[in-house]
């Protein structure tokens, strides 16, 4: 089972957000704190960590998708995963004139897992909401609050699969 999991928002956050609540975080994106940009100082949200080994431990090929678009930045966030020990996965980034449904079609994930966009713009900046329906239909898509974690994900795979939002 192939998940691409989107890291920024999703599983990691800037350091400034550490301590306050969802809300607040968001506004410090929308309102460019300085950390916000500090990406080689992004830390985990939640159990983000344990949850991805979990899936990993299970069988699940972990793909990361980082907003990063620059060579500097996107290492940046690829020592960050390694830093925290995020489980082995390629981490994918938008290449020239790539938007984010682009990588989502190539990679052909089972899953899907990406944070609402609420500091940018919301569900129209998700990368699901831009992929081919005929591609959509064949992608299970979990939305996440920005910055909520993915810690009441379920452990289980075939759980996640099938998991609904109440």
């Amino acid at each position: 089972m192939k998940i691409i999991i989107f890291t920024e928002g999703t599983i990691l956050m800037h350091k400034a957000g550490v301590g306050l609540k969802r809300e607040e975080i968001v506004k410090q994106v929308e309102n460019q704190e300085a950390s916000v940009k500090d990406y080689s100082n992004y830390i985990p949200i939640g159990n983000s960590v344990k949850k991805l080994e979990s899936w990993k431990k299970q069988g699940a090929k972990v793909f990361y998708l980082t907003s990063r678009k620059s060579k500097t930045e996107i290492a940046q966030i690829k020592k960050v995963l390694k830093k925290y020990y995020f489980p082995e996965g390629e981490l994918l980034f938008r290449k020239t004139n790539e938007d984010y449904k682009d990588v989502a079609e190539r990679i052909m994930p089972d899953i899907l897992i990406e944070d609402d966009c609420e500091s940018i713009g919301g569900i129209k900046e998700m990368t699901i909401t831009n992929v081919k329906p005929e591609i959509k239909k064949r992608i299970k898509s979990l939305a996440i609050k920005e910055f909520g974690g993915i810690d009441n994900l379920p452990d289980k795979l075939d759980l996640l699969y099938n998991y609904k939002k109440l």
